[in-house]
């Protein structure tokens, strides 16, 4: 037994006094919920979801007719012939929740992407063959069906809108493939951004999330979806993301109806604004989106927006940051006519815009993000996106995220990856980057010269 000497004995007992006075304050406020009437009551609408993908034959490498006799390319092409094909089937794990009792569940994109074969297993430990019936990698969703007869216990959706830091939440999952698993914990924080796509708005938690938990639900005190749980980082203790729900709740009627999402787009490309920027600019606060660029003879160029304008609000809505009007942008209907406050020269005034629709593969706000592609996604670097991503460059093009199973994660490459060049061309703009991608084919093998922290590398993969 640990002994501790007397002074310090006797200060801890003064500080344990003045503690548990400070809790029993506290606590009078703050009850924590009934955890095991929670966890029998909601892991009957939590599945567990298991993949297969097929084995892919190696192809063999043709040098395009217009490209150039190239020693790097014809050594990654040797070691490539000199692979052996792939023989063994890949399997991921990952979780989802029902949504109605007619076999819908959602989950993560990420979990069933390139799947072959999807089996859900109920809580009961009875399994179905999933289909995906629908699908967005830029929110990471995915709606699976399976077919029952039964049925099936709803998980209830909540408002996301409404959660606090420090509310209890609640986490069941598939995590190492221990199904049905329970942890619990607060939400941390809101609003935050990760880098992994246009439309971060994650949740924080410090519930207990692990490989196997992507796709499953975040309850909050009442039982209530409040989030999809997606993502941690790597080494991270206590620090999982999840989708607010109410994000997927604006997608799930068309992954359903068209098995995509139709986003509204506004044409413009969008900053923070900083203190100085606010100062002048006249603005009393740094609240609100800066618009940079308007795209030509685009939705927001019809309506007179500006470069230099500050947009406020949004359809009544009030842009407290730039990654909000992007969001709000996405989730508005393709045609509706939407009033916008912006700030012009010091003075606020009213401009209608009709919202566009956002062209597959784009992007529109702060982050000008390219199409999924290989399994990863890529944005062109700026200050704001550096800083959120802990980079020291902040110009060129980034990885900003990699789908697990995919070709680029086989290769090597990680999200914060800067991309120096493709085949030997110099990549400083999404232009530069999708131009050197579409010079590919089938059968061809991309090499990357890419900047990890303080080194150059180079990786390659082949083109399936």
């Amino acid at each position: 037994m640990k002994l501790f000497p007397v002074r310090l004995l006797n200060w801890l007992a003064v500080a344990g006094a003045l503690t548990l006075m400070t809790v029993a304050n506290v606590s009078a406020k703050v009850i924590a919920p009934d955890f095991v009437a929670l966890a029998e009551k909601l892991k009957p609408v939590v599945v567990n979801i298991s993949t297969t993908k097929n084995p892919r034959p190696i192809k063999r490498f043709h040098r395009s007719p217009n490209q150039s006799a190239d020693p790097f390319q014809d050594f990654f092409n040797r070691f490539f012939e000199d692979m052996p094909r792939q023989s063994q089937q890949q399997r991921s794990l990952g979780s989802g929740f029902i949504i109605n009792d007619q076999g819908y569940i959602l989950t993560n994109n990420h979990v069933v992407a390139g799947a072959d074969e999807i089996k859900v297993r109920l809580s009961d430990g009875r399994e179905f063959k999933g289909e995906v019936k629908g699908a967005d990698d830029k929110l990471d969703l995915a709606l699976v069906k399976i077919n029952t007869k039964e049925h099936l216990p709803v998980a209830e959706l909540g408002n996301s809108d409404d959660i606090k830091v420090g509310e209890w939440v609640l986490a069941i999952g598939n995590p190492f493939g221990l199904s049905q698993t329970v942890t619990a914990g607060i939400v941390s924080a809101t609003g935050r951004v990760i880098g992994s796509g246009p439309y971060d708005d994650f949740i924080q938690t410090d519930a207990s999330i692990n490989p196997g938990n992507s796709g499953g639900p975040l309850f909050d005190a009442d039982g209530k979806v409040i989030g999809i749980n997606t993502a941690i980082i790597a080494g991270g203790q206590g620090i999982g993301f999840a989708i607010p729900i109410n994000m997927a709740k604006d997608v799930i009627p068309q992954l359903e109806d068209k098995g995509k999402v139709i986003r509204g787009w506004l044409g413009v490309t969008v900053q923070p604004i900083t203190p100085d920027l606010a100062k002048s600019f006249g603005l009393e606060s740094d609240n609100g989106a800066l618009v940079s660029d308007v795209v030509k003879d685009g939705p927001a160029a019809k309506a007179g927006l500006k470069s230099g304008d500050i947009v406020l609000e949004f359809a009544g809505r009030k842009i407290r940051e730039v990654g909000e009007l992007p969001r709000l942008v996405a989730a508005t209907p393709v045609g509706k006519d939407v009033t916008m406050k912006i700030a012009r020269d010091g003075k606020s005034q009213e401009v209608t815009v009709k919202i566009g629709r956002l062209a597959d593969g784009s992007g529109e706000g702060n982050l000008k993000a390219a199409e999924v592609k290989f399994g990863m996604s890529v944005s062109e670097l700026n200050k704001d996106l550096a800083a959120r991503m802990g980079l020291k460059e902040s110009s060129g093009v980034v990885v900003s995220g990699v789908q697990s199973g995919s070709v680029a994660e086989e290769a090597g490459i990680l999200p914060g990856d800067i991309i120096r060049e493709i085949g030997g061309r110099t990549i400083k703009t999404l232009s530069d980057y999708e131009q050197a991608m579409n010079s590919y084919k089938s059968g061809d093998v991309a090499r990357f010269l890419l900047r990890r922290g303080d080194s150059n590398y180079f990786l390659a993969f082949r083109i399936d």
